[in-house]
Order: structure tokens, then C-alpha cells, then sequence
């Protein structure tokens, strides 16, 4: 752990004095305006993270039954970046990869992927082709998007970070109108599932088809999405964002699930598969007032998820299986219980109903380059929630500091109530170059 703060902190101070100039100078060039046929740029984080642990909740028995911690948890992240692009005429290849560090009581460790790595070419102006591995960013939610059939789920503690994407063909398709329909577009996409490709997207050895229609009509951006195939099951969909005025958005989505499958707990502890049609949706605004004060609000529905009886089914299993490994040191029971927290339980957001608020205040009081804001989300099934108040700075130039905290508040057997944490507090330093 040493080690790799070491690192971290190496890559940070170095680059402080670099950040500081480019500040305090400036210089013009003309030959910076002229587009490139290359691009090079990367993003260097360090986050530390101080857990506050609820040695009470289901999940933290779950995870340390067999080697129980103290009331505080100390974690050091770092992530590293690098994102490029070459065009060639017609052509364009992009890639972005991502490298996450990692040191806490469990050792170091270090995982590097590619985010995205795909090849472009436009051979017709209204035609576009990407091969390769892509995020495709489908849906107008902020923090859920249950419509993007084709992305990996986003982390609503964190939606506007980075995604690894998926390996794809797709097409976009284009153009534009005179009346009320200004512009319409077709994205078709081929999605293999097979050993090494996609693989943990659902059921191998099956090539899926997917695809999106884009309308601007009346100045109403409106997508209705599909997806078939055997490696999940068929669903379809569609979203809608419009500008009701220059500073008041509303958007929404909604999608339906064929024959949806999910693993559920009996009252004794039986796991059963169920099999249902499932819908979900979100509904949402987003308001900018005359003082700079942003306002994100949304409700999502999750038709996949579970009732609060199908949770509390589950938070008595773990509390059975955790008696039982006290008393007797069998953990077969914790182990069907993390088996069962991989495929659904353990997802954020894994209940039916959830209401979500953002609000964040652009340079308050005149402090330049400052923004506070102030994040809630509530389980609206049992009323246990979670505030992260943070604040960000970004007066060094390329450089961006942040501090966070999150606050979960519920009962027991309710869904915050039962996260392995009371509380996080999070330090992320942030270059960009």
C-alpha cells in the first residue's frame, strides 16, 4: 500500500508545477486552431476513501463473516487513462483505455482494460461504421438508464463517470429534414456473445441484434430502442428530452422486458426462478435557475428489481447463514448468499422504486471556479436514502479537486439500512492533460 501511494503521489506533485503555469501564462498559436489528424490526452486520479463500516448490516456480514474489520476502513485508489484518436480521410481509429489501482487491507491490485478500442469510417456523408469495442451512451436518464439495452448499467453514486464499453458493429445512419420531423437516424447493432467476447453480458455462443431510431420532431428529441437475441431476454424500448423553455428539460424513459428471469428467496430460504414480463421507467427534469443553481430530479421505477419482502427473505438468509458460521464455522448458507448477491441482489439500486435529487450551485458568493452540490437518492419502498454533500474546485488549470461524502440512513432490513457502510468520505484529485 505503501508502494503504491508512493507512485501516486509522485505522478501528483510532479505534475503540480505544470498545472500552476499554465495558469499564469498564456500564449496564442495559430497553428493549435488547425485540426489535427491525431489526438492524444489523458486523465491521472488519486481517491482515497475512509469507510465507516456497519459491523451490523447484512452486507458487511456477508463480506467479512470470515475476517471481521474495525469500525473505519482505509482504501487508496488511483486510476490512469489515456485516450487517443488518428483520422485518416474516410477513416478514424479511437481507443481509450483504463487502469485501476487499488490498495487496502486486502493487498494491492491492479486491472488495465480497454474502455473502448474501435475502428471508423465514413464512406457516405450520411453513413457512418464503427467496429470494435464502444460505449454507445443510449438513454436520457442522469443516473439510471434502464432503456440502454447495449451498455454496461451506470453507477448512479457516480453517472457521469467513464464506462467500459462493449465489442460491437454498428451503423449510424442520417438525415435531416424541412418540417416538422428535422432529423431522423437509424443505428443498427450486432452484438456477439461468445467465449472471450462479451461474455459476461448473458448466455454465450449467440449473435444478438439491436438498433435505435432517432426522430427530432418539433424539437422533441424521441429514441425507440430493441433488442433480440438469445444471450438475454428480448426487450424494447423508447425515450424522449425536450426543452420546455432555455433552462427547464424534461426527459424520460421506458422499457419493457419479454419473459424476464430473476432468482428469488422464499420465506424459508428456497431460491426459486421466476419468470415474468417486466416494465421499467424513469422520469426526470433538469432546471437551471437565474443564480447558477442546477436541479436534476428523477424517478425510476425498476420492473427487474425486488419487493421488500423478496429483500427481507434475503437479509434473513444472510442473518441465518452468519448464526450458523458462528456457531458451527459452516458458511455454505453465506455462500449461496453471495452466489445470490452476484446475480441481483448485490446491484445498487437492486429494489422497485427510487426517487433521485441533485442540486449543485455554480461559483456561490462569487468564488470563482467553485461548485458545491448536494446529491440524495430514497429507496421509496422502505424510506432509507443516502446524501453525498461535495465540493469541487477547478482553479489550476487541467486540474480538479474534489471532496465527497456519503451518508446512508435506514432501518434494519431496509435498503440503505443494510449496505455495508454508514458512511464514505472520498478525496479525488483529478489532471487532465
Amino acid at each position: 500500500m505503501r508502494r503504491l501511494l508512493l507512485i501516486i503521489l509522485f505522478f501528483v506533485f510532479w505534475l503540480i508545477p505544470a498545472g500552476v503555469s499554465a495558469e499564469e501564462s498564456y500564449t496564442f498559436d495559430l497553428a493549435e486552431t488547425e485540426k489535427k489528424p491525431y489526438h492524444f490526452g489523458a486523465y491521472i486520479e488519486f481517491k482515497p476513501i475512509l469507510y465507516g463500516l456497519d459491523r451490523d448490516s447484512a452486507f458487511y456480514k456477508l463480506r467479512y463473516f470470515n475476517n471481521p474489520r474495525g469500525p473505519a476502513l482505509l482504501e487508496a485508489n488511483g486510476r490512469i487513462q489515456l485516450e487517443g484518436s488518428l483520422e485518416k480521410n474516410i477513416f478514424r481509429l479511437y481507443a481509450k483505455t483504463n487502469t485501476d489501482l487499488k490498495a487496502s487491507y486486502a493487498g494491492e491490485s491492479e486491472n488495465s482494460t480497454f474502455y473502448e478500442l474501435y475502428a471508423s469510417a465514413k464512406p457516405l456523408i450520411h453513413l457512418k461504421l464503427d467496429v470494435g469495442k464502444k460505449t454507445m451512451k443510449w438513454g436520457k436518464g442522469y443516473a439510471w438508464n434502464p432503456a440502454a439495452f447495449v451498455d454496461r448499467p451506470k453507477d448512479p453514486d457516480d453517472p457521469e463517470q467513464a464506462m467500459e464499453g462493449y465489442t460491437l458493429a454498428t451503423a449510424d445512419y442520417i438525415r435531416s429534414f424541412d418540417g416538422p420531423l428535422k432529423t431522423f437516424s437509424f443505428t443498427p447493432v450486432l452484438f456477439p456473445v461468445y467465449d472471450h467476447i462479451n461474455d459476461d453480458f448473458g448466455n454465450i455462443n449467440n449473435l444478438n441484434l439491436a438498433g435505435r431510431f432517432y426522430f427530432l420532431f418539433y424539437d422533441t428529441d424521441i429514441d425507440l430502442m430493441f433488442m433480440v437475441g438469445g444471450s438475454r431476454p428480448d426487450r424494447c424500448g423508447a425515450d424522449f428530452s425536450r426543452n420546455i423553455t432555455t433552462n427547464f428539460e424534461v426527459h424520460g424513459e421506458y422499457a419493457y422486458f419479454r419473459n424476464n428471469q430473476k432468482s428469488v428467496l422464499d420465506q424459508n430460504g428456497v431460491p426459486q426462478q421466476v419468470e415474468s414480463d417486466a416494465h421499467s421507467f424513469l422520469i426526470g427534469i433538469r432546471y437551471l435557475t437565474a443564480f447558477d443553481l442546477t436541479a436534476i430530479i428523477e424517478y425510476y421505477h425498476n420492473g427487474t428489481g425486488f419487493s421488500s419482502d423478496e429483500m427481507n427473505n434475503y437479509y434473513a438468509y444472510i442473518a441465518r447463514g452468519y448464526d450458523a458460521y458462528q456457531s458451527t464455522g459452516n458458511p455454505t448458507l453465506l455462500g449461496n448468499a453471495l452466489q445470490l448477491a452476484e446475480s441481483g441482489y448485490g446491484r445498487p439500486n437492486a429494489m422497485g422504486n427510487y426517487l433521485y435529487v441533485r442540486l449543485s450551485q455554480k461559483e456561490p458568493f462569487d468564488i470563482l471556479y467553485f461548485t458545491p452540490a448536494l446529491t440524495g437518492m430514497m429507496n421509496t419502498d422502505d424510506q432509507s436514502f443516502s446524501l453525498t454533500p461535495e465540493l469541487l474546485y477547478t482553479g489550476i488549470t487541467n486540474w480538479e479537486f474534489r471532496i465527497r461524502t456519503g451518508i446512508l440512513v435506514g432501518a434494519r432490513y431496509s435498503d440503505f439500512g443494510e449496505k455495508q457502510n454508514d458512511y464514505r468520505i472520498e478525496l479525488r484529485v483529478g489532471y487532465y492533460f
